[in-house]
């Protein structure tokens, strides 16, 4: 491993080795800790007792933050008539139908960060299910991305939504906020994340469902967590 900076040297001195704070404690940390010259996001990870090569034990959905991720996303609808009225009006960045999938195929074109699509051009857009996929653009119906309702789709990608799913060692990654919130906007921000994933416990998990939860700034250190935080 590379030798570590100076600032993050002097940011990990701030955390107590071993310690995991409350989440008022580690939202006030994780602020402090932040040492990137721009405005940093604030990532949270959560560890999960999840056997993710059983279907039953995967998590995969979306949830609007309270107080957004500070990031604007640029959105690309695919839909036909009144559907895609509806996205333009709702503040779409693009909006069409064959002539954008075939954009993406022709010209290797990924200037969005979001597709939301009706049911109807989903065939369509399988056939490129393997460029979009490992990239994460992919719609599913699980996220809300593929839907009739694109007007709510857009509104609530341009107010914050943000993605999770587990990945293969049963962590759930996602992008809370940004350096610059304050200490209660990130505290709402992970609680409101942290109540889907609690609620969202499949019925097949065992054991201690809960692992670990940590916060981290870009280029930041991880600060643990106290799981007591997210008792019910």
């Amino acid at each position: 491993m590379g030798k570590k900076s100076k600032k993050y040297v002097e940011a990990l001195g701030k955390l107590e080795k071993g310690k995991a704070y409350t989440l008022e404690e580690a939202c006030k940390l994780v602020k402090e800790t932040s040492i990137s010259k721009f405005d940093g996001s604030i990532e949270l990870a959560v560890r999960l007792n999840l056997d993710t090569r059983k279907n039953d034990q995967q998590l995969r959905g979306a949830i609007v933050l309270p107080h957004g991720t500070g990031k604007s996303k640029k959105v690309l609808v695919l839909a036909k008539a009144d559907a895609a009225k509806a996205a333009t009006e709702a503040g779409a960045d693009y909006v069409g139908d064959v002539d954008m999938i075939t954009k993406i195929e022709k010209e290797n074109w990924f200037d969005f960060d979001v597709i939301i699509a009706t049911p109807e051009m989903m065939p369509l857009l399988g056939k490129l299910g393997k460029v979009l996929g490992p990239k994460g653009l992919m719609p599913n119906p699980k996220t809300g991305t593929v839907t009739m309702d694109t007007k709510k789709a857009v509104e609530d990608v341009k107010k914050g939504r943000v993605e999770y799913r587990t990945d293969s060692f049963a962590n759930v990654h996602a992008i809370v906020g940004k350096a610059s919130f304050k200490e209660e906007d990130l505290v709402d921000n992970v609680k409101a994340f942290m109540d889907v994933i609690i609620k969202s416990k499949p019925q097949a998990a065992k054991g201690t469902y809960l692992k670990n939860v940590s916060l981290s700034s870009t280029m930041g250190p991880g600060i643990k967590v106290d799981l007591t935080s997210f008792d019910k």
